[in-house]
């Protein structure tokens, strides 16, 4: 089987530079009319010019792909409806969304600025937030539509000085989650890429050695897997270097405690039972946590539900 984006429309917020370039340049050899997306701006969001996308859509017509640029700042909703607008009246549709625009504001948490956290969370989760927004209406009506947002490591794991960009990335995951639920019954399907990859925003912090191999074009095939037609839904797949993996968030199976230890020191006391992750499980949704619960204190108390 190929994958194949004939006919698809796609958009790619950040794709100038690095790995948006990289994915707007895969989706238009397999097809897609890609709107390239890029503000144009310095690594911290400051500044502004079409030259980068203007560049990568030259790339994709030389190519014998088709392309046109955009230069919508994600963090302003106006300017997001209109470049899906003029997405739309062009090519009739906008059937794949990858948001992919960031910056990065790094400092330890103790330096941190309040406009530096707030300027990052504008970018990418509420950019975010923004670019899904302006294409679901129309994904709904067409009952299809695919959406890849980005998160990172920094999210899901941590990393030193990155407050801002970590909470940033990991409130997609809410988001992300919530949206591929509501989304079903169109058949919109929504992922998540956390990738590893040297481009402008980790370059200072790769060894030199590891640059060659972490090239953004290595984590492209899981973004366009998940953009096609067979996509997933609510996955977070990490990539980079070649290697793939799927990343879960888990809950251990835990325990019930009786009435008389719901106390501080009754948790304390079974703390490691409760912590124990032999039996944990990826939930699937917010109730699944609340069936469990209830489940248990009903099976201690031998109450038949």
């Amino acid at each position: 089987m190929t994958i194949r984006f004939d006919g698809r429309v796609a958009i790619v917020t950040g794709a100038g530079n690095g790995l948006g370039r990289a994915h707007a340049l895969g989706l238009a050899s397999r097809g897609a009319k890609v709107v390239v997306n890029d503000f144009g701006g310095a690594r911290d969001g400051t500044g502004g010019s079409m030259t980068a996308a203007e560049t990568v859509v030259e790339d994709i017509r030389k190519a014998g792909g088709t392309a046109m640029a955009n230069g919508a700042d994600v963090s302003n909703f106006e300017q997001v409806t209109d470049m899906v607008a003029k997405a739309t009246k062009e090519w009739g549709s906008v059937d794949l969304m990858c948001a992919n625009a960031g910056i990065l504001r790094d400092k330890s948490f103790a330096k941190m600025e309040i406009a530096d956290f707030a300027k990052v969370l504008d970018v990418h989760l509420t950019g975010t937030f923004y670019c899904c927004k302006a294409v679901w209406d129309g994904m709904r009506a067409r009952n299809y539509g695919r959406i890849v947002v980005t998160t990172s490591s920094s999210g899901l794991f941590g990393n030193f000085g990155q407050a801002n960009y970590g909470a940033a990335k990991t409130g997609m995951v809410g988001l992300m989650n919530v949206l591929a639920e509501e989304g079903r019954k169109t058949d919109i399907r929504v992922n998540m890429i956390s990738p590893t990859a040297a481009t402008r925003m980790t370059e200072e912090l790769l060894p030199p050695q590891a640059l060659e191999l972490m090239r953004p074009e290595a984590i492209t095939p899981a973004v366009l897997y998940m953009l096609s037609e067979n996509a997933p839904t609510r996955t977070i797949m990490g990539a980079g270097a070649g290697s793939f993996a799927v990343i879960k968030i888990l809950e251990s199976e835990g325990i019930n405690l009786p009435r008389e230890e719901w106390t501080p020191d009754g948790v304390a006391a079974h703390f490691a039972a409760i912590s124990d992750m032999s039996k944990a499980q990826a939930l699937e949704g917010a109730f699944q946590q609340t069936n469990k619960y209830v489940a248990q204190a009903a099976a201690r108390l031998g109450i038949k539900m």
